[in-house]
C-alpha cells in the first residue's frame, strides 16, 4: 500500500512538470509555425494529453473490462469540462472566440450526442445493461474523427499561415534556418513533456486503481472516477497551466479537442479492436456528459467567455456528480 501511495505522488509530480513543458513548447511552436494556439490545442495538445485514455481504454478492453474502457472516456470528458474548464476559468477567465463557439464546441456536442445514441442503438429499454458498442459503431466513430481532423486542418490552412506581404518574405527566408532549429527544439521538449505526462499518469492510475480494488469498488465506478481522473491529469495540468500563463485559447482548445479525441478516436479504435459490452455505465453518466458540454457551450455563447463564476458552477456540478457516484457505492 505504501508503494502505491508513492506511485500516486510521483505520478502527480511528473504530470505537473510534463504539462508545463508541453504547454510552453506548444505555445512557442504555434508562434514559430505561424499557427493559431487554438489549432495547436485542438490537435497536438489534444492528441498528446489523450494518449493515457487511449492506452488505458485499449488495454482495459483487451483484458475484458469494457466498463472501465467506456467509463474512462465518459468520466474523462466530464472531468475535462466540469473540473478542468472550471478550474481554468477560476484561475483566469477564459476568452472564447466566435469560431470556437460556432464550430469547435458544436463538434464536441455532436460527438457526445453520437456516443449517447450509439449506446442505445440496439436497445428497446432505457437501461444500458448488456448493450454493446460494436465494431460497426466503432467505424462510425472513426469516420466522425476523420471529419473533425479534416475540418481542423482546413481551419489551420485558412487562419494559420503568414506572411501575406511580399516585403515580409525576405525577412522570413533569412530566419528560416533559425526557425527550423527552434521548431525541432520545441518538438523535442513537447515529446519529453508528453512522456512525463503518460508515464506519470500510468503511475497514478496503477496506484489509485490498486487502492480502489482493495476496498471492493465496482469496475464502472473505478473507470468513471479514479481511472478517468488519472488519465485526465494531463488535460487538467496542461489547461490550468495554460490558463495561468494567459493562453486561454490553448486551454479551451485542449479540452474540446481531447473530448472529441476521447469519443471518436479512442472509443472508435477500441471498439474496432474489441467490441465493448456495457454492464455498469448508466444513463445518468451519459446524460452528465451531455449536460457538461452543453453548459460549456451555453457559457461560451452568452458573453464569448467563461467567467470565474461560471467556472465555479462547473466545479459545483462536478462535485455533485462525484457525490452521486460515491452514494452508489
Amino acid at each position: 500500500m505504501l508503494l502505491q501511495i508513492v506511485y500516486i505522488i510521483v505520478g502527480v509530480a511528473l504530470v505537473i512538470w510534463g504539462a508545463d513543458r508541453l504547454t510552453s513548447s506548444a505555445s512557442s511552436l504555434a508562434r514559430d509555425m505561424r499557427v493559431s494556439e487554438a489549432v495547436i490545442g485542438l490537435t497536438i495538445l489534444a492528441a498528446g494529453t489523450s494518449a493515457p485514455e487511449l492506452f488505458v481504454s485499449m488495454v482495459s478492453a483487451l483484458k475484458g473490462t469494457a466498463d472501465m474502457a467506456v467509463g474512462n472516456v465518459i468520466g474523462s470528458n466530464i472531468f475535462n469540462v466540469m473540473l478542468i474548464v472550471g478550474c481554468s476559468a477560476v484561475v483566469a477567465p477564459i476568452t472564447v472566440s466566435w469560431s470556437t463557439v460556432r464550430k469547435d464546441i458544436p463538434f464536441a456536442v455532436g460527438a457526445s450526442l453520437l456516443l449517447f445514441l450509439l449506446c442505445f442503438d440496439d436497445m428497446d429499454s432505457p437501461h444500458l445493461w448488456g448493450n454493446e458498442i460494436s465494431r460497426s459503431d466503432g467505424y462510425i466513430l472513426l469516420v466522425g474523427f476523420i471529419a473533425f481532423m479534416l475540418y481542423t486542418f482546413q481551419m489551420a490552412r485558412k487562419n494559420g499561415i503568414l506572411p501575406k506581404h511580399e516585403e515580409e518574405l525576405g525577412h522570413v527566408e533569412e530566419k528560416e534556418a533559425k526557425d527550423y532549429s527552434r521548431i525541432w527544439r520545441h518538438l523535442l521538449l513537447m515529446v519529453l513533456g508528453l512522456g512525463c505526462l503518460i508515464f506519470g499518469s500510468n503511475l497514478f492510475v496503477d496506484g489509485a486503481t490498486y487502492v480502489a480494488y482493495r476496498y471492493g469498488v465496482r469496475q464502472s465506478i473505478v473507470g468513471l472516477t479514479i481511472v478517468a481522473g488519472g488519465t485526465s491529469l494531463p488535460e487538467l495540468a496542461t489547461s490550468v497551466v495554460a490558463a495561468y500563463k494567459g493562453k486561454s485559447a490553448l486551454a479551451l482548445g485542449n479540452v474540446i479537442g481531447s473530448n472529441v479525441f476521447n469519443i471518436l478516436l479512442i472509443l472508435g479504435m477500441t471498439a474496432v479492436v474489441h467490441p465493448l459490452r456495457i454492464m455498469g455505465i448508466t444513463i445518468v453518466d451519459l446524460t452528465m456528459m451531455l449536460v457538461s458540454v452543453g453548459l460549456l457551450w451555453l457559457f461560451a455563447f452568452t458573453k464569448l467567455s467563461v467567467s470565474r463564476r461560471e467556472g465555479g458552477v462547473l466545479i459545483c456540478g462536478f462535485i455533485t456528480y462525484m457525490a452521486w457516484l460515491i452514494y452508489l457505492l
